[in-house]
């Protein structure tokens, strides 16, 4: 078989097998979505999604794979660059892969791989039809390398989130790594490497002793992948690889010349574990987020929770309700359906207010001291004038109403609690508050005077509430 007829059979192979590979995605899009538009939610979930959930990791899938390969090599890549030798002789390469789904995207592959690469100076491209070596001087028409190497590489699937279908059928890959080439030429005087001038093993290496020459070697490839079931996969690749050498090809060129070779290659994959769990491979996440949401057993959950909520929101309500407007919930409220306005405690009940011994408060008058009348008490820290003192003010204003050459001095104190300057402040307050009461009354403002005494000048004693209930104060004096 020619060059032209393998090109031709490996070109109708690749279109055969990508036109089952299409026709299989489209019968696997139509009866996805015949069968979401004719069931019941509760059956919508696809096999994948019954086994395996959003955010579940790995372990829920099958995602350890083995392949075997075989294709053609060639001394020159599809992204151009110099080459030693002009025409490219296609040759046998084979291989083994184990790889590792690291996720729906990416995984990590480990690829050994054999075979021949083959390459010659065509004397209808070149006269007189061969390469001469700088170092030996040699005159090489064709050459074959036999290689081995090993590498590590990172395989992403492209596209394995499929917004058009649930389950995909075709994937797209990009790889790239890096590894170890072993490799050994044998050079050719003529073009069909049938007249051998020079062979590597036995002197290849530093100190041309060893049987191939190590190198390290960067593989950069693409390629398709055609799902056959959920385990069994066919592949087809190509890769480019590029040897960090200068004689991969067997001959020291006069000119650069890059250290380089193609492999296309069509295999199949097999993908271990049980049946019960999806392939990683094949698996559409956004498939299965949909399935989660119509998941009939999460569904029942939501709807349970709801009414969790409910109950909770109705028990807060009732927390809430308060029929008489009192401030107090009902379910707290012992004393229900209390009058508007009336002042309750916690639980509900109206505040009886014990009624006030003002008594208490008045001091009598003592003879000789110029008090001519009772003194006005206030509450702590405040100017406020309490209601029990109303009969005494009035009463005073009407003493001063009656005599118009009359005149007072309202004397202001506190008690000892606070800052001597806060309680200065508040006495002040305190005797302008009976000024201000006195001249509503009807008295004249120039006949009150307001003095201000702060703590100082206690009647009772400030260590204890009852004495200073009585500092808290205003006093009158007739002037």
């Amino acid at each position: 078989m020619n060059y032209s007829t393998l090109k031709k059979t490996v070109a109708l192979l690749l279109v055969s097998v990508m036109a089952v590979g299409v026709v299989n995605a489209q019968t696997d899009s139509t009866s996805k979505v015949k069968t979401t538009t004719t069931t019941t939610d509760s059956t919508k979930t696809s096999p994948a999604a019954t086994t395996a959930k959003v955010f579940g990791g790995t372990k829920q899938y099958n995602k350890f794979s083995i392949g075997l390969n075989a294709g053609l090599t060639a001394p020159s890549v599809a992204t151009g660059g110099v080459n030693t030798f002009n025409h490219n002789q296609p040759s046998l390469g084979y291989g083994l892969s184990l790889r590792d789904q690291l996720s729906h995207a990416f995984g990590l592959q480990l690829d050994v791989r054999g075979g021949n690469v083959k390459g010659s100076d065509n004397p209808k491209f070149l006269n007189p039809g061969y390469t001469v070596d700088s170092e030996s001087g040699l005159q090489v028409g064709s050459f074959k390398t036999q290689f081995w190497q090993g590498t590590l590489s990172g395989v992403v699937n492209v596209g394995s989130l499929s917004f058009l279908h649930r389950t995909n059928a075709i994937n797209f890959f990009l790889s790239g790594g890096a590894g170890l080439a072993l490799y050994a030429p044998k050079l050719y005087s003529d073009n069909n490497q049938s007249n051998l001038i020079l062979d590597y093993k036995g002197i290849a290496g530093k100190d041309h002793n060893s049987k191939y020459v190590k190198e390290l070697v960067i593989p950069v490839g693409a390629g398709v992948k055609f799902k056959l079931s959920d385990a069994l996969a066919l592949n087809l690749g190509y890769t480019e690889n590029f040897i960090d050498g200068f004689n991969f090809s067997g001959v020291h060129a006069g000119y650069p010349a890059e250290n380089k070779y193609s492999y296309g290659y069509a295999g199949l994959e097999y993908t271990f574990g049980p049946k019960s769990k999806p392939n990683l491979d094949w698996v559409n996440p956004v498939a299965m987020m949909y399935d989660e949401l119509y998941d009939a057993a999460l569904r029942q959950e939501v709807e349970a929770l709801k009414g969790r909520v409910g109950n909770v929101e109705n028990a807060v309500n009732d927390l809430k309700k308060d029929s008489d407007g009192d401030g107090v919930a009902d379910q707290f409220d012992k004393c229900p359906n209390t009058p508007a306005g009336t002042v309750v405690d916690g639980s509900g009940c109206p505040i009886v207010f014990p009624k006030i011994d003002t008594s208490l408060f008045v001091r009598k008058p003592v003879a000789g001291s110029g008090t001519a009348y009772s003194n006005i008490q206030f509450e702590f820290d405040s100017s406020v004038l309490r209601t029990s003192s109303y009969p005494i003010l009035d009463a005073t204003s009407a003493d001063l109403r009656s005599a118009a050459d009359k005149k007072i001095e309202l004397d202001g104190f506190a008690s000892s609690e606070g800052t001597a300057a806060h309680n200065l402040r508040l006495s002040k307050d305190r005797a302008n508050s009976v000024k201000t009461y006195l001249v509503n009354s009807g008295v004249d403002s120039k006949r009150v005077k307001v003095k201000a005494f702060g703590e100082t000048h206690p009647i009772a004693d400030n260590s204890t509430e009852e004495g200073r209930v009585l500092n808290r104060r205003v006093e009158f004096k007739q002037k």
